[in-house]
């Protein structure tokens, strides 16, 4: 199975638009969510692991209401607090990251590393990319100086349209 993924660029390695090998993409994902769970003493339950697996599955922005019905299919419950839950570890933990947007999730692309989100969102098919920004503008940082304000994380979310959709548009 293949899914979409940008080309890597200046910024990363983006993550969300050109075609690549989608098992081994969830296999290594998943195999790198069980050694950071190690390595920092976390347990990735039952639940928690089958909302990454779902994440990676989808390989798209999936609203904590779309996770709990596809928890409830797996057989996990149909309480809103099984997926806020399992969401919001697996986003304290760095495995996921919320696009505030969509006011939905996504596994994360670069599990275990520290790094400054940058979310490209398709506007007409609603998909999603990663990449790491790896610097803010100078402008914003000189902002946060003039008031003292430390930076500890930012996240960048850009909508445009997808090479998928502006391919349909030209067709």
């Amino acid at each position: 199975m293949t899914s979409l993924q940008p080309k890597a660029k200046r910024g990363g390695n983006p993550v969300g638009f050109e075609t690549h090998d989608h098992a081994h993409c969830i296999g290594t994902a998943i195999s790198a969510a069980d050694t950071l769970c190690e390595q920092k003493a976390l347990r990735l339950t039952p639940v928690r692991r089958k909302t990454l697996e779902i994440l990676l599955q989808e390989h798209r922005a999936i609203g904590a209401y779309e996770m709990l019905d596809h928890l409830r299919e797996a057989g996990f419950g149909s309480q809103p607090p099984v997926a806020y839950r399992a969401l919001e570890f697996l986003v304290a933990n760095g495995l996921a990251h919320k696009i505030e947007r969509l006011n939905a999730f996504i596994a994360c692309t670069h599990p275990g590393a520290t790094h400054s989100p940058a979310f490209m969102i398709c506007r007409l098919c609603q998909s999603v990319a990663e990449a790491r920004s790896t610097h803010i503008g100078g402008s914003f940082i000189d902002a946060a100086d003039a008031v003292g304000f430390q930076i500890e994380q930012t996240v960048i979310e850009a909508e445009g349209v997808c090479p998928a959709c502006t391919q349909e548009a030209k067709a």
